[in-house]
């Protein structure tokens, strides 16, 4: 395994290790934000508020479906991870296996599923009329396009959970660049309106993963199974679906109060669907750069959960969040000095109904965002140490404070309330989940050590696995 870039998080100072596989997942993310406004840049440059409003008004519903297949994919890492801290190879190579089925099978049903629900989604989200077709069409043509999602994060997953975090951020750049490129095309000279928005990102994504699964395969010896080893295997596929399939839908339950936000937006009108979405796009800087870290710390976790350490676990999630906390004070200055200048990248002369509701919700969220990262380091490391009951309550809790914002307090108190249901979703879901992190520790450094638990559960942590 000479050329293989599996990286070993086991060892090295906790900080150092966290930071230097975050890195390039934060590299990725930020090139995801990238092509992400750039998409909305070039509709509501080039086509109008309107075209702007019809491709925000189904950002929630993708964010839904996106979430889903990154919590699936990234629950079967979890289990791969682990084996690799444990250094078992044969357990990697069947999670490997176990993945790619997984993924066969629900990019079927996604697909099947999303594209047959997108009229009474529409019609559950309050989509306004003179928006209604041109959404239709968007949501439609990316929902054809799930394959390619889920299977890029299925091979992002893989990889992360071998410790290499830049073969993603490589293909992800590539798919940031040529979906810019094909945004123009498809806009501009062909003249296909938001349809060429929404080709534009599905064909970028599917070239992605296809060239990322390809080099993987010829970079990594570990992922070279035999044909015995790709046979199906219920009894693997099912301990894998026992992990990804609760974060995968744990992550969705916390986009449904998305949507009861995005619903609640919508009956306000098209000015505060396109100043909403303006200022959501830029508020997803910070989002994407505590997902990263979060990343980082799943694996760091997984690892040496897999390996035993729990000083490691301990120290690297506390270096975690203080990391995480200076990086959120300073992008959140960064976008509370820059408000002014949000919509009008995404607007040509809006209107100032538009800049008063971006600047609403960027000043009633941005001063929380010190809670958003510690809800994603603890309810990341709970998850990575085998335990979805605790996070899935934590999403529950988070769920029923977002519709209760979105749905009773904003028919009084309006937009605000709407705004401020995503600060006090972080809130309540980590006055549960930081009591559950210090008694999981707890419980792990008194009780049995992590390398019988995981034999017991299947891994025989004998075997040696090279570690570049």
């Amino acid at each position: 395994m000479a050329k293989d870039r599996t990286k070993d998080l086991t060892r090295g100072t906790p900080w150092k290790v966290i930071a230097g596989f975050s890195l390039p997942v934060i590299g990725g993310n930020l090139f995801q934000l990238f092509y992400t406004l750039a998409d909305s840049m070039i509709v509501g440059r080039t086509l109008g508020a309107d075209a702007l409003a019809a491709v925000g008004a189904t950002a929630t519903i993708v964010y839904f479906v996106l979430c889903f297949i990154q919590g699936l994919t990234g629950g079967c890492g979890i289990l791969l991870g682990q084996a690799f801290g444990a250094g078992n190879e044969k357990q990697v190579r069947e999670s490997v296996s176990a993945s790619v089925w997984i993924s066969a099978l629900f990019t079927i049903v996604l697909t099947v599923l999303c594209c047959s629900m997108v009229h009474p989604i529409l019609r559950m989200l309050n989509t306004p009329v003179d928006i209604y077709d041109r959404t239709y069409t968007y949501l439609f043509i990316i929902f054809l396009g799930n394959g390619a999602t889920v299977f890029y994060n299925m091979i992002s997953n893989i990889l992360r959970a071998l410790g290499d975090s830049r073969t993603p951020l490589y293909f992800l750049i590539f798919s940031s660049l040529l979906n810019v490129v094909l945004d123009v095309v498809f806009i501009v000279p062909f003249g296909m309106d938001v349809a060429g928005a929404a080709w534009a990102t599905v064909l970028a994504q599917a070239i992605s993963a296809a060239l990322c699964i390809v080099f993987a395969l010829k970079r990594f010896t570990i992922l070279h199974l035999s044909a015995r080893e790709w046979r199906f295997s219920a009894e693997a596929a099912w301990r894998h679906l026992k992990v990804g399939f609760p974060m995968g839908f744990q992550m969705s339950v916390m986009c449904i109060g998305q949507l009861a936000m995005q619903a609640a937006v919508n009956r306000i009108g098209t000015s505060a669907i396109a100043g909403y979405t303006a200022a959501n796009k830029v508020d997803q800087l910070s989002v994407l750069v505590d997902n990263a870290v979060g990343i980082g710390i799943a694996n760091y976790v997984a690892q040496n959960y897999g390996a035993g350490k729990m000083d490691r676990i301990k120290k690297g999630v506390w270096h975690c969040f203080l990391m995480l906390t200076a990086m959120n004070f300073a992008m959140g200055a960064l976008l509370l000095l820059g408000q002014s200048f949000v919509v009008p990248m995404f607007v040509t002369n809006p209107t100032a109904e538009i800049m008063q509701y971006s600047k609403d919700y960027l000043f009633t969220v941005v001063p929380f965002y010190f809670f958003l990262g510690a809800l994603l380091v603890y309810r990341t490391a709970i998850q990575s140490v085998g335990n979805t009951w605790a996070p899935f309550a934590a999403c529950v809790i988070e769920l029923a404070a977002r519709i209760l914002c979105a749905s009773v307090l904003s028919i009084p108190f309006g937009y605000h309330a709407v705004c401020f249901a995503t600060p006090f979703a972080w809130l309540t879901a980590l006055s549960l989940l930081i009591p559950v992190y210090i008694v999981l520790i707890r419980k792990l450094d008194g009780g049995q050590s992590t390398q019988t638990k995981i034999r017991t559960g299947g891994i025989n942590a004998e075997s040696n696995i090279s570690r570049g």
